[in-house]
């Protein structure tokens, strides 16, 4: 062991017997996994010689002494079969979502992730609302990030494309994928119905480029991680179609393959800059088990 460990109040207490950077540190002691630690480092609940240290590269010296706060562990305010809270703090919350709800209200009555999330603002007592930035269909699940005011939700709505250095999605696709890896690129547009569709040449839409690279495959499905360039409007599933390999479970745009009586997609991966912090952020989810089931 490179540390000696105690508790008293609302902290664990290690100390420092190496040179090494703080996250290298947390994950090596502390018993939580990567998404918590980052979660307690950026939620403000670790100290460095008694100074609150949220710099997951701060290089520690031996002797220091780092204190790890319990409640920030423990933090378990809110419960729902829809949805569960990665990271929250003053100006955003991080949340991962499951498949079957809206990312916001359309309509009236229906089920969204804003408004459970309203709810669980008044009954915490602060005084805030989710702000929409960003969506995910009904039916996708994975990591989304609300505002918690009009500032930030500008700040993020207007500099997305800069704020968000890194997002990535697990799919299922029908059938054998031929190629390991590549890119897709090409001009999406909506037509009268509402239905994206793609154009080699400019035809008025919006260029989308995605990244693709197969993690496993049958001789039936592709299990394929997407990385987006842009983010366009169903670009993932219009470009999986493209390939003649469409997500599985896509009643839109694909060949009526549904092993899983979902759509097999996940955003797995969240990278972004903070807003107003200006400090890198960054999520991870796992492969989905019944994504994983298809390929045992």
């Amino acid at each position: 062991m490179r540390y000696n460990s105690g508790r008293e109040g609302d902290y664990d207490y290690y100390s420092v017997t190496a040179e090494q950077p703080l996250l290298e540190f947390l994950l090596e002691n502390v018993k939580e996994s990567r998404t918590k630690i980052k979660q307690i480092l950026h939620g403000q609940g670790i100290k460095v010689d008694k100074r609150t240290v949220t710099q997951f590269d701060y290089m520690l010296q031996p002797g220091m002494k780092i204190a790890v706060s319990k409640t920030k562990r423990n933090q378990q305010a809110f419960k729902s079969r829809y949805l569960k809270i990665v990271y929250e703090d003053r100006w955003l919350i991080v949340i991962e979502k499951q498949t079957g709800i809206l990312s916001m209200a359309a309509g009236h009555s229906t089920l969204n992730v804003k408004t459970l999330l309203d709810g669980y603002f008044k009954k915490s007592g602060q005084k805030c609302t989710a702000h929409v930035v960003h969506r995910l269909d009904r039916d996708t699940s994975g990591l989304m990030v609300y505002a918690k005011d009009i500032e930030t939700e500008q700040i993020l709505e207007h500099n997305w494309h800069q704020i968000v250095y890194d997002r990535r999605y697990y799919a299922v696709l029908s059938g054998e994928m031929e190629q390991d890896e590549g890119t897709i690129a090409n001009w999406l547009k909506d037509n009268k119905a509402y239905v994206t569709y793609s154009s080699p040449v400019d035809n008025g839409g919006k260029y989308a480029i995605t990244h693709f690279h197969v993690l496993d495959r049958t001789t039936e499905h592709s299990l394929v991680e997407f990385r987006l360039e842009t983010g366009r409007k169903n670009q993932i599933r219009v470009h999986a179609a493209d390939m003649g390999h469409p997500v599985c479970g896509d009643v839109k745009y694909g060949n009526g393959d549904d092993p899983l009586h979902r759509l097999c997609l996940h955003a797995w991966l969240l990278c972004f800059t903070h807003p107003v912090t200006g400090q890198p952020m960054e999520f991870e989810t796992q492969v989905p088990a019944a994504f994983r089931h298809l390929f045992k």
